[in-house]
Protein backbone atom coordinates (compact mmCIF):
# COMPACT_ATOMS: atom_id res chain seq x y z
CA UNK A 1 0.00 0.00 0.00
CA UNK A 2 1.10 3.35 -0.93
CA UNK A 3 2.23 6.03 1.89
CA UNK A 4 0.89 9.46 3.06
CA UNK A 5 3.32 12.11 4.88
CA UNK A 6 1.94 13.99 7.23
CA UNK A 7 4.07 17.15 8.39
CA UNK A 8 3.62 20.39 10.72
CA UNK A 9 5.84 23.14 11.47
CA UNK A 10 6.74 24.91 15.03
CA UNK A 11 8.30 27.78 14.16
CA UNK A 12 10.41 30.12 16.73
CA UNK A 13 10.75 34.09 15.53
CA UNK A 14 12.58 35.87 17.58
CA UNK A 15 10.93 39.37 18.14
CA UNK A 16 12.41 42.66 17.54
CA UNK A 17 12.94 44.23 20.77
CA UNK A 18 15.88 45.94 22.13
CA UNK A 19 14.87 43.84 25.90
CA UNK A 20 13.69 40.53 26.96
CA UNK A 21 10.29 39.59 27.22
CA UNK A 22 9.92 40.30 31.23
CA UNK A 23 13.39 42.39 32.21
CA UNK A 24 15.21 44.86 30.59
CA UNK A 25 17.75 42.96 29.75
CA UNK A 26 19.67 43.11 26.31
CA UNK A 27 18.79 40.95 23.24
CA UNK A 28 21.95 41.77 21.09
CA UNK A 29 23.45 39.02 19.51
CA UNK A 30 27.12 38.06 20.23
CA UNK A 31 27.99 39.28 23.83
CA UNK A 32 30.28 37.59 26.05
CA UNK A 33 28.59 34.16 27.45
CA UNK A 34 26.23 35.00 30.45
CA UNK A 35 26.88 39.06 30.19
CA UNK A 36 22.84 39.47 29.23
CA UNK A 37 21.50 37.16 31.77
CA UNK A 38 19.68 39.21 34.62
CA UNK A 39 18.48 37.53 38.12
CA UNK A 40 14.89 38.16 36.56
CA UNK A 41 15.90 35.85 33.49
CA UNK A 42 16.99 33.11 35.79
CA UNK A 43 14.39 33.23 38.36
CA UNK A 44 16.06 34.24 41.53
CA UNK A 45 14.24 34.54 44.65
CA UNK A 46 11.69 37.57 44.97
CA UNK A 47 12.24 38.43 41.34
CA UNK A 48 9.26 39.20 39.61
CA UNK A 49 8.40 39.67 35.61
CA UNK A 50 6.87 42.14 33.79
CA UNK A 51 5.95 41.54 30.75
CA UNK A 52 7.53 43.78 27.52
CA UNK A 53 4.77 45.47 26.44
CA UNK A 54 6.31 45.69 22.75
CA UNK A 55 5.69 41.88 22.31
CA UNK A 56 1.74 41.72 22.22
CA UNK A 57 1.71 44.38 19.31
CA UNK A 58 4.35 42.58 17.49
CA UNK A 59 1.99 39.19 18.18
CA UNK A 60 -1.44 41.11 16.97
CA UNK A 61 0.20 42.04 13.87
CA UNK A 62 1.05 38.57 13.03
CA UNK A 63 -2.45 37.18 13.57
CA UNK A 64 -3.60 40.38 11.50
CA UNK A 65 -1.53 39.46 8.57
CA UNK A 66 -2.41 35.17 8.97
CA UNK A 67 -6.08 36.71 9.28
CA UNK A 68 -5.84 34.99 12.41
CA UNK A 69 -8.49 34.92 15.55
CA UNK A 70 -6.55 37.48 18.11
CA UNK A 71 -7.42 36.49 21.89
CA UNK A 72 -9.12 39.49 23.26
CA UNK A 73 -7.89 37.60 26.48
CA UNK A 74 -4.67 35.63 26.65
CA UNK A 75 -3.19 33.78 30.01
CA UNK A 76 0.47 33.24 30.36
CA UNK A 77 1.17 29.39 32.21
CA UNK A 78 4.64 27.39 33.48
CA UNK A 79 5.53 25.00 31.33
CA UNK A 80 7.78 22.54 33.72
CA UNK A 81 10.92 20.63 32.50
CA UNK A 82 14.36 20.15 33.45
CA UNK A 83 17.55 21.13 31.41
CA UNK A 84 21.00 22.43 32.26
CA UNK A 85 20.13 25.50 30.23
CA UNK A 86 16.47 26.35 31.81
CA UNK A 87 17.66 27.30 35.96
CA UNK A 88 13.79 27.92 36.72
CA UNK A 89 13.15 23.90 35.99
CA UNK A 90 10.16 26.07 34.11
CA UNK A 91 9.69 28.23 30.79
CA UNK A 92 7.00 30.82 30.95
CA UNK A 93 4.69 30.31 27.81
CA UNK A 94 1.42 30.48 27.05
CA UNK A 95 -0.94 27.22 26.48
CA UNK A 96 -4.77 27.21 26.34
CA UNK A 97 -5.27 31.28 25.85
CA UNK A 98 -2.75 31.90 23.34
CA UNK A 99 -2.53 36.31 21.34
CA UNK A 100 -2.94 34.49 17.88
CA UNK A 101 -5.20 31.83 17.27
CA UNK A 102 -6.63 29.84 14.06
CA UNK A 103 -5.36 31.23 11.15
CA UNK A 104 -3.81 30.59 7.53
CA UNK A 105 -0.93 30.96 5.41
CA UNK A 106 -1.40 30.28 1.35
CA UNK A 107 1.92 29.18 -0.06
CA UNK A 108 2.63 28.34 -3.53
CA UNK A 109 4.60 25.00 -4.88
CA UNK A 110 7.54 24.81 -7.66
CA UNK A 111 4.84 23.85 -10.65
CA UNK A 112 2.61 26.98 -9.58
CA UNK A 113 -0.11 24.97 -7.50
CA UNK A 114 -1.62 27.00 -4.30
CA UNK A 115 -2.07 25.41 -0.88
CA UNK A 116 -3.55 26.70 1.98
CA UNK A 117 -1.51 26.05 5.29
CA UNK A 118 -3.85 26.27 8.54
CA UNK A 119 -2.24 28.04 11.74
CA UNK A 120 -3.83 26.32 15.24
CA UNK A 121 -1.57 29.25 16.83
CA UNK A 122 1.24 31.39 17.65
CA UNK A 123 2.01 32.05 21.00
CA UNK A 124 4.37 34.28 23.06
CA UNK A 125 7.30 32.51 25.48
CA UNK A 126 10.19 33.07 26.48
CA UNK A 127 13.63 31.09 25.22
CA UNK A 128 15.73 29.35 27.21
CA UNK A 129 19.63 29.56 27.56
CA UNK A 130 22.15 27.54 25.14
CA UNK A 131 24.36 24.30 26.56
CA UNK A 132 27.67 24.82 24.99
CA UNK A 133 29.95 21.74 24.07
CA UNK A 134 33.55 21.32 23.23
CA UNK A 135 34.68 24.82 25.10
CA UNK A 136 36.27 22.59 28.29
CA UNK A 137 37.26 19.63 27.24
CA UNK A 138 35.03 16.49 28.43
CA UNK A 139 32.24 19.35 30.03
CA UNK A 140 29.25 21.52 29.11
CA UNK A 141 29.37 24.98 29.29
CA UNK A 142 25.94 26.64 30.18
CA UNK A 143 24.95 30.37 28.49
CA UNK A 144 22.08 32.05 29.92
CA UNK A 145 22.37 35.06 27.32
CA UNK A 146 19.02 33.56 25.36
CA UNK A 147 17.40 32.87 28.69
CA UNK A 148 14.27 35.64 28.52
CA UNK A 149 14.66 36.09 25.06
CA UNK A 150 10.87 36.64 23.44
CA UNK A 151 9.76 34.20 21.16
CA UNK A 152 6.69 33.63 18.78
CA UNK A 153 6.17 30.24 18.82
CA UNK A 154 3.76 29.68 15.31
CA UNK A 155 2.10 26.60 14.95
CA UNK A 156 0.62 24.85 11.74
CA UNK A 157 -1.79 22.48 11.65
CA UNK A 158 -0.76 19.11 10.17
CA UNK A 159 -1.71 20.12 6.20
CA UNK A 160 1.60 19.38 4.80
CA UNK A 161 2.20 16.41 2.58
CA UNK A 162 5.64 16.81 1.08
CA UNK A 163 9.13 18.60 2.47
CA UNK A 164 9.03 20.80 -0.67
CA UNK A 165 5.00 22.08 0.81
CA UNK A 166 7.11 22.22 4.33
CA UNK A 167 10.07 24.23 2.89
CA UNK A 168 7.54 26.08 0.93
CA UNK A 169 5.51 27.04 4.16
CA UNK A 170 8.73 27.92 6.32
CA UNK A 171 9.92 30.78 3.38
CA UNK A 172 6.56 32.22 2.96
CA UNK A 173 6.36 33.04 6.97
CA UNK A 174 10.25 33.52 7.24
CA UNK A 175 9.41 36.43 4.13
CA UNK A 176 6.23 37.46 6.23
CA UNK A 177 7.70 37.95 9.65
CA UNK A 178 10.55 39.84 8.41
CA UNK A 179 8.23 42.23 6.10
CA UNK A 180 6.28 42.89 9.57
CA UNK A 181 9.63 44.30 10.85
CA UNK A 182 8.55 41.72 13.71
CA UNK A 183 11.84 39.15 13.05
CA UNK A 184 14.69 39.72 11.41
CA UNK A 185 15.14 36.28 10.21
CA UNK A 186 18.42 35.64 10.60
CA UNK A 187 18.75 31.46 10.92
CA UNK A 188 22.25 31.44 11.61
CA UNK A 189 21.95 33.83 14.56
CA UNK A 190 19.13 31.73 15.68
CA UNK A 191 16.14 34.23 15.50
CA UNK A 192 14.25 31.67 13.26
CA UNK A 193 14.29 28.60 14.02
CA UNK A 194 11.98 25.42 12.73
CA UNK A 195 10.93 22.24 14.37
CA UNK A 196 9.40 19.98 12.01
CA UNK A 197 6.82 17.42 13.25
CA UNK A 198 6.79 14.46 10.71
CA UNK A 199 4.72 11.24 10.27
CA UNK A 200 3.65 8.77 7.76
CA UNK A 201 0.58 6.80 7.58
CA UNK A 202 -1.03 4.54 5.12
CA UNK A 203 -3.71 6.02 3.14
CA UNK A 204 -7.00 5.77 5.10
CA UNK A 205 -5.56 4.70 8.71
CA UNK A 206 -4.86 7.15 11.35
CA UNK A 207 -2.40 9.61 11.96
CA UNK A 208 0.90 7.84 12.47
CA UNK A 209 3.10 8.32 15.50
CA UNK A 210 5.35 11.75 15.01
CA UNK A 211 8.97 12.00 15.30
CA UNK A 212 9.76 15.91 16.26
CA UNK A 213 13.11 17.51 13.99
CA UNK A 214 14.32 20.22 16.41
CA UNK A 215 16.22 23.26 15.42
CA UNK A 216 17.26 23.37 11.78
CA UNK A 217 18.59 26.20 10.65
CA UNK A 218 18.58 26.03 6.66
CA UNK A 219 15.96 25.97 4.21
CA UNK A 220 17.95 23.39 2.55
CA UNK A 221 18.02 21.29 5.70
CA UNK A 222 15.19 20.87 6.42
CA UNK A 223 14.18 19.55 3.59
CA UNK A 224 16.64 16.80 3.64
CA UNK A 225 16.24 15.94 7.39
CA UNK A 226 12.26 15.71 6.47
CA UNK A 227 13.04 13.39 2.83
CA UNK A 228 15.42 11.17 5.15
CA UNK A 229 12.81 10.87 8.34
CA UNK A 230 9.97 10.21 6.16
CA UNK A 231 12.28 7.18 4.38
CA UNK A 232 13.10 6.34 7.88
CA UNK A 233 9.91 5.46 8.66
CA UNK A 234 8.12 4.07 6.24
CA UNK A 235 11.30 1.34 6.06
CA UNK A 236 10.73 0.97 10.02
CA UNK A 237 6.84 0.16 9.69
CA UNK A 238 7.32 -2.37 6.34
CA UNK A 239 9.63 -4.06 8.68
CA UNK A 240 7.45 -4.91 11.42
CA UNK A 241 9.10 -1.97 13.75
CA UNK A 242 7.70 0.93 15.26
CA UNK A 243 7.74 4.62 14.96
CA UNK A 244 8.37 5.91 18.48
CA UNK A 245 7.00 9.46 19.26
CA UNK A 246 10.35 11.41 20.39
CA UNK A 247 12.93 14.23 19.60
CA UNK A 248 15.61 13.89 17.05
CA UNK A 249 18.38 15.69 15.84
CA UNK A 250 19.50 16.22 11.99
CA UNK A 251 23.16 15.93 11.11
CA UNK A 252 23.82 17.37 7.87
CA UNK A 253 27.61 15.69 7.38
CA UNK A 254 25.82 12.36 7.43
CA UNK A 255 22.20 13.61 6.06
CA UNK A 256 20.89 11.55 8.84
CA UNK A 257 18.57 11.95 12.12
CA UNK A 258 19.44 10.46 15.25
CA UNK A 259 17.44 10.24 18.37
CA UNK A 260 18.06 13.47 21.12
CA UNK A 261 15.27 12.21 23.61
CA UNK A 262 11.62 10.79 23.81
CA UNK A 263 9.33 13.60 22.90
CA UNK A 264 6.69 14.47 26.00
CA UNK A 265 3.33 14.93 25.90
CA UNK A 266 1.57 18.57 26.77
CA UNK A 267 0.45 17.03 30.15
CA UNK A 268 4.28 16.02 31.06
CA UNK A 269 5.02 19.57 30.93
CA UNK A 270 2.41 20.18 33.82
CA UNK A 271 1.04 23.47 32.50
CA UNK A 272 -0.07 25.60 34.94
CA UNK A 273 -1.09 29.94 35.37
CA UNK A 274 1.97 31.95 36.03
CA UNK A 275 0.90 33.34 39.17
CA UNK A 276 3.44 36.70 38.86
CA UNK A 277 1.71 37.75 35.39
CA UNK A 278 -1.42 39.27 35.36
CA UNK A 279 -3.49 38.27 32.00
CA UNK A 280 -3.15 39.99 28.84
CA UNK A 281 -6.55 42.12 28.05
CA UNK A 282 -6.75 43.58 24.24
CA UNK A 283 -8.94 45.76 23.06
CA UNK A 284 -11.04 46.17 19.46
CA UNK A 285 -8.74 50.01 19.74
CA UNK A 286 -5.22 47.80 20.54
CA UNK A 287 -5.90 46.08 17.49
CA UNK A 288 -6.80 48.87 15.29
CA UNK A 289 -4.05 50.62 16.31
CA UNK A 290 -1.72 47.87 14.77
CA UNK A 291 -3.09 47.15 11.78
CA UNK A 292 -3.41 50.89 11.03
CA UNK A 293 0.42 50.48 11.22
CA UNK A 294 0.83 47.73 9.41
CA UNK A 295 3.17 47.78 6.33
CA UNK A 296 2.25 46.34 2.93
CA UNK A 297 1.65 42.50 3.02
CA UNK A 298 4.30 40.65 0.04
CA UNK A 299 0.98 39.67 -1.65
CA UNK A 300 -0.49 42.64 -2.20
CA UNK A 301 2.86 44.56 -3.25
CA UNK A 302 3.28 41.79 -5.46
CA UNK A 303 0.14 42.62 -7.55
CA UNK A 304 0.83 46.32 -7.22
CA UNK A 305 4.13 46.03 -8.94
CA UNK A 306 2.21 44.50 -11.86
CA UNK A 307 -0.66 46.47 -12.41
CA UNK A 308 1.07 49.87 -11.55
CA UNK A 309 4.77 49.41 -12.97
CA UNK A 310 3.48 47.04 -15.96
CA UNK A 311 6.07 44.45 -14.41
CA UNK A 312 5.59 40.65 -15.19
CA UNK A 313 4.68 38.69 -11.89
CA UNK A 314 8.48 36.83 -12.34
CA UNK A 315 10.02 40.36 -11.82
CA UNK A 316 7.64 41.21 -8.93
CA UNK A 317 7.65 38.01 -7.40
CA UNK A 318 11.85 38.28 -7.13
CA UNK A 319 11.39 42.27 -6.24
CA UNK A 320 9.22 41.18 -3.17
CA UNK A 321 11.62 38.45 -2.47
CA UNK A 322 12.73 41.17 0.60
CA UNK A 323 10.54 44.40 1.97
CA UNK A 324 14.31 46.13 1.89
CA UNK A 325 14.97 44.72 -1.74
CA UNK A 326 10.99 46.05 -2.89
CA UNK A 327 11.74 49.45 -0.95
CA UNK A 328 14.86 50.11 -2.82
CA UNK A 329 13.66 49.41 -6.23
CA UNK A 330 10.63 51.94 -5.39
CA UNK A 331 12.62 54.27 -4.55
CA UNK A 332 14.74 53.71 -7.62
CA UNK A 333 11.88 54.20 -9.71
CA UNK A 334 10.63 57.59 -7.59
CA UNK A 335 14.50 59.12 -8.01
CA UNK A 336 14.33 58.35 -11.93
CA UNK A 337 11.42 60.17 -12.66
CA UNK A 338 10.46 57.51 -15.14
CA UNK A 339 7.58 55.53 -15.63
CA UNK A 340 10.51 52.95 -17.30
CA UNK A 341 9.77 50.73 -14.27
CA UNK A 342 11.31 47.76 -16.21
CA UNK A 343 14.54 49.20 -16.83
CA UNK A 344 15.03 49.53 -13.16
CA UNK A 345 13.35 46.22 -12.23
CA UNK A 346 16.33 45.36 -14.74
CA UNK A 347 18.98 46.55 -13.24
CA UNK A 348 17.55 45.89 -9.34
CA UNK A 349 16.73 42.52 -10.15
CA UNK A 350 20.29 41.56 -12.34
CA UNK A 351 23.16 43.65 -11.62
CA UNK A 352 22.29 44.87 -8.29
CA UNK A 353 20.84 41.71 -7.15
CA UNK A 354 23.84 39.36 -8.28
CA UNK A 355 26.47 41.75 -6.92
CA UNK A 356 24.71 41.52 -3.34
CA UNK A 357 24.76 37.71 -3.56
CA UNK A 358 28.31 37.66 -5.12
CA UNK A 359 29.39 39.94 -2.10
CA UNK A 360 27.05 38.04 0.25
CA UNK A 361 25.88 41.39 1.45
CA UNK A 362 22.15 42.80 2.80
CA UNK A 363 20.90 45.71 1.06
CA UNK A 364 21.12 47.63 3.49
CA UNK A 365 25.22 47.59 3.38
CA UNK A 366 25.32 47.32 -0.18
CA UNK A 367 27.74 50.27 -1.53
CA UNK A 368 25.43 51.38 -4.57
CA UNK A 369 22.26 53.26 -2.60
CA UNK A 370 19.34 53.61 -4.28
CA UNK A 371 20.24 57.39 -5.34
CA UNK A 372 23.49 55.90 -7.37
CA UNK A 373 21.92 52.93 -9.12
CA UNK A 374 19.00 55.34 -9.89
CA UNK A 375 21.54 58.61 -11.49
CA UNK A 376 22.90 55.55 -13.87
CA UNK A 377 19.33 54.99 -14.91
CA UNK A 378 18.98 58.11 -15.82
CA UNK A 379 22.00 58.10 -18.20
CA UNK A 380 20.80 54.91 -19.64
CA UNK A 381 17.40 56.79 -20.94
CA UNK A 382 18.91 59.85 -21.83
CA UNK A 383 21.38 57.86 -24.32
CA UNK A 384 24.93 58.92 -22.49
CA UNK A 385 25.48 55.44 -21.94
CA UNK A 386 24.58 51.80 -23.12
CA UNK A 387 23.61 49.00 -21.20
CA UNK A 388 26.78 47.53 -21.89
CA UNK A 389 28.38 50.47 -20.72
CA UNK A 390 26.19 50.75 -17.83
CA UNK A 391 27.99 47.36 -16.45
CA UNK A 392 31.65 49.20 -16.38
CA UNK A 393 29.57 52.40 -14.50
CA UNK A 394 28.10 50.11 -12.18
CA UNK A 395 31.06 47.70 -11.18
CA UNK A 396 32.66 51.54 -10.64
CA UNK A 397 30.36 52.48 -8.44
CA UNK A 398 30.47 48.75 -6.48
CA UNK A 399 34.02 49.60 -5.88
CA UNK A 400 33.32 53.33 -4.63
CA UNK A 401 34.97 55.19 -7.31
CA UNK A 402 32.16 57.63 -7.77
CA UNK A 403 28.63 58.73 -8.98
CA UNK A 404 27.67 57.51 -12.58
CA UNK A 405 28.40 60.92 -13.84
CA UNK A 406 31.63 61.55 -11.68
CA UNK A 407 32.56 57.97 -13.54
CA UNK A 408 31.37 58.23 -17.04
CA UNK A 409 33.04 61.87 -17.34
CA UNK A 410 36.81 60.47 -15.76
CA UNK A 411 36.95 57.63 -18.09
CA UNK A 412 35.85 58.83 -21.29
CA UNK A 413 32.45 56.41 -21.22
CA UNK A 414 29.65 58.60 -22.90
CA UNK A 415 28.14 57.32 -25.49
CA UNK A 416 28.45 58.49 -29.06
CA UNK A 417 25.07 59.65 -30.54
CA UNK A 418 26.08 61.88 -33.58
CA UNK A 419 25.02 60.60 -36.92
CA UNK A 420 27.67 61.55 -38.78
CA UNK A 421 30.78 59.71 -36.73
CA UNK A 422 28.70 56.72 -36.36
CA UNK A 423 28.25 56.91 -40.07
CA UNK A 424 32.12 57.03 -40.72
CA UNK A 425 33.05 53.92 -38.72
CA UNK A 426 29.70 51.74 -40.16
CA UNK A 427 31.71 52.96 -43.61
CA UNK A 428 34.51 51.79 -42.31
CA UNK A 429 33.73 48.62 -41.51
CA UNK A 430 32.20 47.65 -44.60
CA UNK A 431 34.67 48.53 -46.35
CA UNK A 432 36.89 46.41 -44.79
CA UNK A 433 34.39 43.69 -45.42
CA UNK A 434 33.34 43.36 -48.55
CA UNK A 435 33.31 39.58 -48.93
CA UNK A 436 30.87 39.68 -45.48
CA UNK A 437 28.57 42.23 -47.48
CA UNK A 438 28.36 40.20 -49.88
CA UNK A 439 27.06 37.71 -48.32
CA UNK A 440 24.49 39.89 -46.68
CA UNK A 441 23.42 40.84 -49.56
CA UNK A 442 23.30 37.85 -50.78
CA UNK A 443 20.20 36.50 -48.12
CA UNK A 444 22.82 35.82 -45.16
CA UNK A 445 21.04 38.78 -43.14
CA UNK A 446 22.76 37.37 -39.54
CA UNK A 447 25.59 39.02 -40.97
CA UNK A 448 23.92 42.13 -39.40
CA UNK A 449 24.73 41.05 -36.00
CA UNK A 450 28.73 40.84 -36.96
CA UNK A 451 28.59 44.33 -38.76
CA UNK A 452 27.54 45.65 -35.22
CA UNK A 453 29.72 44.03 -33.07
CA UNK A 454 32.60 45.47 -35.48
CA UNK A 455 31.41 48.90 -35.62
CA UNK A 456 30.82 48.65 -31.57
CA UNK A 457 34.50 47.37 -31.35
CA UNK A 458 35.58 49.96 -33.11
CA UNK A 459 33.91 52.89 -31.16
CA UNK A 460 35.18 51.27 -27.93
CA UNK A 461 31.69 49.86 -27.03
CA UNK A 462 30.61 53.51 -27.14
CA UNK A 463 28.17 53.94 -30.00
CA UNK A 464 24.59 54.06 -29.52
CA UNK A 465 23.71 50.58 -30.84
CA UNK A 466 20.27 51.70 -32.20
CA UNK A 467 21.94 54.24 -34.15
CA UNK A 468 24.42 51.40 -35.10
CA UNK A 469 21.65 49.09 -36.13
CA UNK A 470 19.79 51.73 -38.43
CA UNK A 471 22.93 53.23 -40.23
CA UNK A 472 24.01 49.76 -41.15
CA UNK A 473 20.45 48.69 -42.41
CA UNK A 474 20.20 51.60 -44.74
CA UNK A 475 23.58 51.01 -45.86
CA UNK A 476 23.63 47.87 -46.44
CA UNK A 477 19.99 48.10 -48.67
CA UNK A 478 21.13 50.83 -50.84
Amino acid sequence: MSWEVVIGLEIHAQLTTKSKIFSGASTEYGAAPNSQACPIDIGMPGMLPVLNQAVIGKSIMLGLALDAEIGKRSVFDRKNYFYPDLPKGYQTSQFELPIVGQGKLEIELEDGTKKVIGVTRAHLEEDAGKSVHGLVPGQTGVDLNRSGTPLLEIVSDPDMSSAKEAVAYAKKMHELVQYLGICDGNMQEGSFRVDSNVSVRRKGEPLGTRAELKNINSFRFIEKAIEFEVERQIELLESGGKVVQETRLYDAETNTTRSMRTKEEANDYRYFPCPDLLPVVITEEDIKAVKDSMPELPEAKRQRFVSEFGLSEYDAVVLTGSRALAEFFETVVALTGSKDAKLCANWVTSGFAAALNRDGLPVEQAPVTAELLAGMIVRIMDNSISGKIAKQVFEAMWKGEGTADSIIEAKGLKQITDSGVIEALVDAVLGDNPSQVEAYKAGQTKMLGYFVGQVMQASGGQANPSQVNQILVAKLSD
